[in-house]
């Protein structure tokens, strides 16, 4: 009896473990629509929508649990490593979809996040298994197919600066990995790098290239799919492997390009659905745990 109870409780630990990945992922793909269709209809400039973003986070995230632990959050030296790469990859993000489109900025972003995450668990000495591997390949062969000869290049230097983006990204996720309380980590780094969003104030746009529709879509990007999004990705990392962390943020942009078709008005391709299973599928061997396949970790 207690071993079925076990087995009920494993099952649903994994069920809940795969709806706030869904809902974290979904909240990723939100921040790119929100960026893009702020900046392309010229409501905001890169700068303030980043400033408004990280510090409305902040500001949600800081009473939300100032209240429940009756103490200021506040950035610890411990929160420096992520509170930078928080910043640095929201500035990045925000200067690249000046430029790019929503899906081809997410499909740079997250294979960028996905390799730096692998090359920091590689460098600590934990390596993905054999099914992993193939997991990842069939991952990266989906984004391949989306970015196939026949579409667009994006531009270079927008290019450049997403993968910056993904970079710290990599940086920011593997320290949610060993944060002790995700959700109080994550406040303390949105209030870190909130304090660096000072060192925007030169770059700020003026009153005319700061309207109200860019200020409100800035603000559900910080409070509801940064601040609420990076709570639940915190709260879901721990229970990832890094191969399946990794792999999990490939299916973005495959989610980014399905809300541009639905809110944007953009049209379903073959090669939309031929990358997108290709994608879920890989995602899908990365979470197999076979036999035989083990990770290989030393110590430092």
């Amino acid at each position: 009896m207690a071993a079925a109870d076990q087995s009920s409780d494993h099952v649903g630990g994994r069920v809940l473990t795969a709806l706030l990945l869904i809902l974290t992922l979904c909240a990723f793909a939100g921040n790119s629509l929100l960026n893009r269709a702020a900046l392309a209809d010229n409501t905001i400039d890169w700068a303030s929508f980043t400033a408004i973003r990280l510090v409305s986070g902040a500001i949600l995230l800081g009473l939300l649990f100032g209240f429940s632990h009756r103490s200021a959050v506040l950035p610890r030296r411990d929160t420096l490593v992520p509170a930078v790469a928080l910043f640095v990859y929201a500035v990045s993000f925000s200067f690249a979809y000046v430029s790019l489109d929503a899906a081809i900025g997410a499909l740079i972003l997250f294979p960028a996040g996905q390799l730096s995450l692998q090359m920091i668990g590689m460098f600590r000495g934990i390596y993905p298994t054999t099914i992993q591997w193939a997991g990842l390949l069939l991952a990266i062969a989906g984004l391949a197919v989306f970015l196939a000869p026949g579409d667009t290049a994006p531009p270079l230097v927008g290019g450049l600066i997403m993968a910056l983006a993904g970079i710290s990204w990599g940086f920011y996720s593997w320290a949610g990995k060993g944060a002790a309380r995700p959700a109080l980590a994550t406040a303390r780094n949105f209030v870190g790098a909130a304090v660096l969003c000072l060192l925007l104030i030169p770059l700020l746009g003026s009153g005319e290239q700061v309207q109200p529709t860019g200020i409100i879509l800035a603000i559900i990007s910080g409070t509801v799919t940064s601040g609420l999004g990076y709570i639940t990705w915190y709260a879901v990392l721990p229970r990832l492997s890094v191969s399946t962390a990794a792999a999990s943020q490939l299916s973005v942009p495959a989610i980014a390009a399905l809300g541009g078709v639905l809110l944007l008005g953009e049209t379903l391709t073959m090669r939309f659905f031929i990358g997108s299973a290709m994608i879920f599928a890989g995602i899908g061997l990365t979470m197999f745990k076979w036999n035989g396949f083990r990770q290989r970790q030393r110590s430092l």
